[in-house]
Parts: C-alpha cells; structure tokens; sequence
C-alpha cells in the first residue's frame, strides 16, 4: 500500500481535538487509532493516510460550527460521504479534520407533485428511488456503487451511471444545494425553478470534490418510471465491430438509456459471479435498454436488433422479462466486485473518450496490457464513451502496484490523445493529478487556482486534491520520460 508522503511542518495540535470536543457531543468526534484506522482511505485503498481527528456532527449548525473553528485556526478539513470515492478524493490530512456526513443519512421530502426530493448528503443513492418508488417515481443517476454511495459524493463526483446515456449525470438531476462555506456560513445555490438568475454556481459546486464547500443538503429531480423498459443482450466476435455497433445505434437517431460494454474477461468475471446468462465465447457484449411508452420501445427494439445484425453480432437476445433484465443488469453492476475473483488486487480507472475511437483505444489498452505485463477487463459505458478499464495485478509482487498505477497513467493520456478526458465520473482527487498536467496547459490551470481561492482563499478545503500545483506538473513533465515512475512529491496546499 503506497503512503502519501507529507513534507509539510506539522505542529501536533491536541488542543483543536479538545476544542472539537467542546462543540460536538463526546460520540461525534473520533480520534483514538483504532477508530481513525478506519478512515485513512476511500475505495482507493492505494493512498492511505490516518487524519488527525474524525467528526460526525449530526445537525447542520454542528457543521458550521467544526468550520468556523477551522478556519479560525486554519486546519484542513476533508469531507467524507460513504467512502466509495475510487480517485482519493475523501484521503485525509494527518494534521487535517475528516468530516463524515455520514449521519446526514435524512429523505427529508418526497414532492411528488414536483418531482422532486430533498435529502441529506449521507443518504445512499438507491434509497431515494426507493422511496420515491410508491409515487411511481425514481432518481435516474444511478452509478453500480448505487447499493452503498451517498448522495453528497454523487455531487462532489458528478456520478453517472449504468443510465447516463440518456438520462443526464449527477449535474442534470439536482436543482438546488445548501452548502457550509469554509468560513462556516450556510449559502445555497439552484432554485427550486428550472432555472436561476445569475452564474451557474450548481454545476459548478457539482464535480468541485469538496474543494469549495461541504453539501448539507441536496434536491434532486425524479422521473416517473417509463412505462416499459426492455433490455437486449448482444454478442460480438471482436471488440472492434461492438464499438462500431455502439456508433450505429446513436448515428441512428436512437437514444438508448443505457448502453453497456464488456469484453471477455469481464464477461466470464461477471457470469462466474452472477450467472446472469452472458456467453462466455463472446469476445464483447453490448446490454442495450430501451424505454418507454409499449409503442416507442416495440418499434425501437426491432430497429436496435436489426442495427446489431448489421453490426455483426453474433447473436442478439432480448430479456424474456423483468427478472432476466434485472439478471442482465446484476452481472453488468456486478463487473467491479466479479474482477476480485479472478485477480488478488485490480486498479479500476476512469476516462472518457469520442464514441468514434472505442475500437481503437480498446487495441491500444489491449498493447499496453501485454506491455506490462498485466491483464485487464474492459467495462464502460459504450454510449458516452466512459471507460473503466479493471487492471489485473497483485500488490503482493514487489513493484506490481506501481506498474498497475503506470499503466493506468498511460490509458488516460490515451484517452487525452484522442480527444477525450482523465475521468468521467470518478472524480480526479489524488489519482489523477499527474494526468490533469497532460490535459491542462498552465493558464487553464492557473485559472483553476483563481476559482478555488475565491470560496477559499487559504486553501483549507480538500487541499490537494483535483487541480496539481504548476510546480507539481513541472516536476512531472521532467520525469514523465521514466515510464514506471509515478512521482508523488508533495500533496501541496493551494
């Protein structure tokens, strides 16, 4: 497991615990190592750090009242939903507060007649359409972690999920926000209206990783359940016609709500685990759902299956019902835990790339993996172009991390080579800073740094996560030559 190093000058401070102390109840603040133990990662357990104090506040005014101090006394702090996070975005600070909204786990409101829902940042994803389920309503995002992830990480991440296709990321279905500002004031921003006057401060708060506020609360859109959904299962002799199928059904004009792909290794990992009925002989899958009125679907899945024919699938199934579909679905969430099976450790990354270039792309990761020896299972969301590519490895071997993390680093300058982007919904916490020096020239960074010092000037919000110091990506571009090498000098402050 890699440790972050920290080269700042740390003052031990057992007073700003003590004072933590005085503000919160006795079971909100955690600071003994074996209760910190549990929060030194996210779901990126490569980067592991122990913070120096843990709270739980329980009520909004707690909230501001654990920033006031801190800011008073200019500690970090990091906010930490579920821990599902997989870029570091939730790694504490040992001389930092880790502040869980974990006990902001509330559906305040379901507003049917709206359709809409106010909620607490620690309520799990899934849980909102489950209540909003009686209404015959649902929440749309809906990432694979959607068992477990809270809703404030969805909007610190700008999640998507297995529906994005059509249905928008986290950013198309929320309205409105309250946020605790570092200084610990309570601002909102969105309205309850389809619009609101002034900059768009809500999608920009959205995907900001708590670099600029901590999210109190959170209203998010519901959709009324569509009248059918049908899913087709289609399988391809090679990747390259897959992704060509992929281009074919959006140049079509059909807007799939989800279009899924994986290629052999994920396939087999899934149905070993599942057995949702996936043929292993395949060397890709597509899942493709379609919804609607009975009429819209009837019509879309005859021209789906005839577009995947053409395509060269090598056979097409559409689900028998609604247990199949969900059985078609089960082994496609379930591609992340499945890897596990098959594999001691894997490193799941996250890039986005042009529809246009999934064959491609695919061949080149298929060149690196036989590069550096490790294998790797290929899941993604076909119909935005949001790869996840599960590299095979195993932290036991001295010096397999570090060329998982290497080959990692080369798939998402692959991605920016081709005109893609270093993430898709996975956020870029500690991951992906290297790579944002690949994507981002000085002057676009610089701005970054300007937008992040006007909701915190001194840099007490997630420091060092997100957007690299220009000093850091000096530093990497003089050692990017050194294939292997991942440098991670300094976790630096704004």
């Amino acid at each position: 497991m890699q440790r972050i190093p920290d080269e700042r000058v740390l003052q031990p401070r057992p007073e700003i615990i003590d004072r933590l102390r005085a503000i919160l109840p006795e079971h909100c603040v955690l600071a003994s190592p074996v209760e910190l133990a549990a929060y030194e990662c996210d779901g990126l357990p490569a980067f592991r750090q122990r913070p120096m104090v843990v709270v739980l506040p329980e009520r909004i005014e707690q909230v501001q009242a654990v920033m006031r101090l801190c800011h008073a006394e200019q500690v970090p702090v990091v906010a930490r939903g579920a821990g599902t996070g997989l870029s570091g975005g939730a790694l504490p600070l040992s001389d930092g507060v880790l502040l869980s909204l974990a006990k902001f786990n509330q559906i305040l409101e379901i507003d049917a007649d709206n359709l809409r829902a106010r909620v607490q940042p620690g309520v799990r994803n899934l849980a909102i359409s489950e209540a909003a389920a009686p209404h015959g309503l649902y929440y749309a995002p809906d990432p694979s972690s959607q068992i477990a992830c809270s809703i404030g990480g969805n909007v610190a991440e700008n999640s998507g999920g297995v529906h994005c296709l059509k249905y928008g990321l986290t950013v198309h279905n929320i309205q409105h926000l309250k946020l605790v500002s570092v200084a610990g004031e309570l601002f909102e921003v969105g309205s309850e209206a389809l619009d609101a006057p002034g900059f768009d401060l809500l999608a920009l708060m959205t995907g900001s990783e708590g670099m600029l506020g901590i999210i109190v609360e959170v209203t998010v859109k519901l959709l009324p359940r569509p009248e059918r959904a049908q899913v087709l299962l289609a399988a391809f002799a090679d990747v390259a016609s897959a992704g060509a199928a992929v281009a074919d059904i959006i140049a079509a004009g059909v807007t799939p709500a989800g279009l899924e792909m994986m290629d052999n290794p994920a396939i087999c990992a899934a149905e070993d685990f599942v057995h949702a009925g996936y043929p292993r002989d395949a060397a890709a899958i597509l899942i493709c759902e379609l919804d609607g009125t009975n009429a819209e679907v009837s019509m879309e899945v005859l021209r789906v299956r005839e577009l995947l024919l053409a395509a060269g699938a090598t056979q097409v199934r559409t689900a028998k019902d609604e247990a199949e579909r969900t059985l078609f679905w089960k082994g496609r969430k379930s591609a992340f835990p499945a890897a596990g099976r098959i594999s001691p450790d894997y490193y799941c990354m996250d890039g986005t790339i042009p529809r246009r270039e999934l064959a491609h792309v695919l061949t080149r990761i298929d060149e690196l993996s036989q590069a550096y020896g490790l294998g790797v299972a290929n899941v993604f969301h076909a119909g935005d172009g949001n790869l996840h590519p599960l590299i095979l490895y195993d932290a036991n071997i001295p010096g397999e991390l570090e060329k998982a993390e290497a080959f990692g680093g080369d798939i998402l300058e692959l991605c920016v080579e081709v005109g893609g982007t270093v993430t898709g919904e996975h956020g870029v916490g500690v991951e992906k800073l290297n790579q944002m020096c690949v994507q981002f020239n000085a002057e676009e960074l610089a701005q970054f740094h300007a937008l992040k010092a006007a909701f915190d000037p001194d840099g007490l919000l997630n420091p060092g996560k997100a957007v690299p110091t220009l000093h850091r990506c000096a530093e990497f571009g003089a050692m990017h030559v050194h294939k292997g090498e991942l440098p991670f000098p300094d976790l630096p402050r704004f």
